[in-house]
Parts: C-alpha cells; sequence; structure tokens
C-alpha cells in the first residue's frame, strides 16, 4: 500500500487528509494519508527513518521554508518562491521539493479575472504570500504587499487610501485573519472604500464566507475563498507524485 502524508505542526483541522482520504476511497486508491506532526523540524528525519514505505509529502505552517535543507533539490517554481509544500520521494531515495501553491491559486482566480484587475494588494506578507505573488508574476499583475509591520517596498493599512483602492482592484487576504473560530475578524482595510469593481480572493475556507468577503460583498464586490485553490493544489501534488 502506498503511504502518503502532511508535515506540519499542529495541524489536526488538516484539509489534505480529509482531501485525499476521500478522493482514495472514493477512486478506490490503494494508499492511505497521514498527519505527521511534529514539534520541531528536526524530527523529519525519524518520519523518513520510520515510514520507509512513504511515497510522497504535503508540507504546511510552520515549515514550507524551513524543510529546504532538508531537500535534495527542488523544482523551478519552489527555487523561486522560497517554500516547499510537496516533497516527492524519487526512486533512488532523494527529496524534491515543488510548490503548488502557486499553481493553485493561478488555476482559481483565472475563471474571475478581468482586463480591469491589473493590479492586486497583497495583505499580508507569511509564506503564503510568496506563492501568491509568483502567481501575479506569472499572469502578468502588478501587485503591492500590505503589512501590520512594513519592510522595503510594502505599505502600511493605515496607507491605504482611496487613490490606492481604486488602483488596486484584486486583493488577495494571506493573512489568518477571519479563520474559524476566529470569525468575527478580517484585514483592517478601509471597507467603504471596497467597490462593485473589487474581486477579492480570501486564502481561507473555514469558515466559506469570511467576515472580509461578507463585508466586501456588501459592498457588490465579488468574492472567493480559498477552497479551489486547495483542491487545485492537492492534484497537482497527486500529479507530481504519479510522474
Amino acid at each position: 500500500m502506498r503511504r502518503f502524508g502532511l508535515l506540519g505542526k499542529s495541524i489536526d483541522y488538516s484539509f489534505s487528509r480529509k482531501y485525499f482520504s476521500e478522493k482514495f476511497n472514493n477512486e478506490s486508491i490503494d494508499a492511505i494519508y497521514q498527519n505527521f506532526d511534529i514539534p520541531d523540524i528536526a524530527e523529519f528525519a525519524n518520519i523518513l527513518k520510520n515510514t520507509p514505505q512513504i511515497n510522497g509529502l504535503n508540507v504546511t505552517i510552520p515549515y514550507k521554508e524551513a524543510i529546504i535543507p532538508y531537500l535534495d533539490d527542488l523544482d523551478e517554481h519552489a527555487e523561486a518562491i522560497k517554500a516547499v509544500n510537496t516533497i516527492k520521494i524519487e526512486k533512488d531515495g532523494s527529496l524534491t521539493g515543488y510548490n503548488t501553491d502557486y499553481w493553485g491559486f493561478m488555476e482559481a482566480i483565472k475563471p474571475h479575472l478581468l482586463p480591469k484587475h491589473k493590479q492586486a494588494l497583497i495583505l499580508g506578507t507569511g509564506g503564503a504570500s510568496k506563492a501568491i505573488a509568483y502567481s501575479l508574476d506569472l499572469l502578468g499583475i502588478d501587485y503591492q504587499f500590505v503589512s501590520r509591520n512594513p519592510g522595503e517596498d510594502q505599505i502600511s493599512y493605515s496607507s491605504l487610501n482611496e487613490e490606492i483602492l481604486q488602483q488596486h482592484l484584486l486583493l488577495i487576504n494571506c493573512t489568518p485573519l477571519g479563520t474559524f473560530p476566529n470569525t468575527d475578524e478580517h484585514p483592517s482595510i478601509p471597507i467603504d472604500l471596497i467597490t462593485e469593481n473589487h474581486l477579492i480572493f480570501d486564502l481561507i475556507y473555514n469558515p466559506s464566507e469570511t467576515k472580509l468577503m461578507s463585508l466586501a460583498k456588501e459592498k457588490g464586490a465579488a468574492s472567493l475563498n480559498g477552497y479551489r485553490m486547495l483542491e487545485l493544489q492537492a492534484e497537482k501534488a497527486w500529479e507530481i507524485w504519479n510522474s
């Protein structure tokens, strides 16, 4: 039996385990998917040692960057993003890191993009934002990072004004604000400046409609959650494991 799993910390909530377990069951695939919940990335070597039949892994918070020194190779996208969410265990036992987050986001948003979506605001500067920025580069969309503690080439939430919001009609939430159970939270953007011209993409998938999405909808904006992105990145990982 083939074995796959998710590497992370405090991952009982995992989308991946539920998704792949249902996929294996529905498609009669002789495989199992389990969580490898470890307190420190140094435990990764023990997972490989104690699970010799493992064929592939997904990687989630907080190890998408920390896992890189443990890998033998990176594909071009993971190399560019500097983050890994999928590991393929090659036939010779070597480990290759991939990033399918960028693919999931790109393919999820494509059907909703209009010619007016030329510029984007990326809310948050954590690990997920790197894959989003990479996707936007591939899509030819200019972007600006927004942060509570802005660094170089970033702006603060307090600087968001009517001019900036009118220019940037695509907003992507890469922060955890609004995730269950803290569903009343949302990034501190000026909601009153959101219009029917805006498209909001919230990477959160639980709840299916976040506070940010709800407030934006009240202003006539279109909004999407992160569930389709997760499905697409998972299927891309499955494709990589079977290539």
